[in-house]
């Protein structure tokens, strides 16, 4: 039986959350395609994963909330995680749940073969960040976590992004509505097909 790990860590309901829109779609979609799956599912934001401490990197045997977090990251076929941008990067939390999964020797570093685990990341953002944007430059987001997961861990990444979430309630970027409103359409359509077609790898 496949299993979907689904992570969410918007601060934001789903109603006013791009993140949680595009998983929500991705999940939907995902669970249609595939019911006998299984899905573990993470709310990083409203059940956050502590920080590493010094007492975790040093202990002798991982801590059961590290070997559990651990477990559904080696369990999950899939992984699905939400990341909104918050200030030129993902979520504190996010992080905090990557310090904790990714174990040298177990998860990556030498020795460790890649599993071609398939990732997903829904990525929204209030702004553009595309190459020959003013604020190119400043894209720690989805940059971050490609390099992390993808060439660090050796997973398969595909990064499905929504960009101008701000246009609507930013009376400066009222001219790029029509923009906000074509790459939301678009990041929630692919999102629908991108989860058909990890079930149909998965089944």
């Amino acid at each position: 039986m496949a299993v979907l790990l689904h992570l969410d860590s918007s601060l934001f309901p789903l109603e006013n959350s791009g993140s949680r829109q595009l998983t929500d779609a991705f999940r939907r979609t995902w669970q249609e395609a595939h019911p006998q799956g299984s899905v573990i599912y993470r709310d990083l934001a409203a059940d956050r994963v502590p920080h590493l401490d010094a007492a975790t990197v040093a202990a002798d045997t991982l801590p059961p909330l590290r070997r559990q977090l651990i477990a559904e990251f080696e369990k999950a076929d899939v992984v699905l995680i939400g990341a909104p941008m918050y200030n030129f990067t993902v979520p504190s939390t996010l992080k905090a749940w990557l310090d904790q999964i990714i174990l040298a020797g177990r998860t990556f570093g030498e020795g460790v073969p890649a599993s071609g685990k398939r990732v997903v990341v829904a990525s929204s953002r209030g702004g553009s960040y595309r190459p020959g944007t003013p604020r190119a430059g400043f894209e720690f987001d989805t940059n971050y976590l490609e390099k992390v997961l993808g060439d660090a861990l050796g997973l398969r990444v595909e990064v499905i992004t929504r960009e101008l979430t701000l246009a609507p309630v930013t009376p400066a970027m009222a001219a790029l509505i029509p923009q906000a409103e074509e790459s939301a359409r678009q990041s929630l359509l692919r999102a629908a097909e991108s989860a058909r077609e990890h079930a149909a790898l998965v089944s």
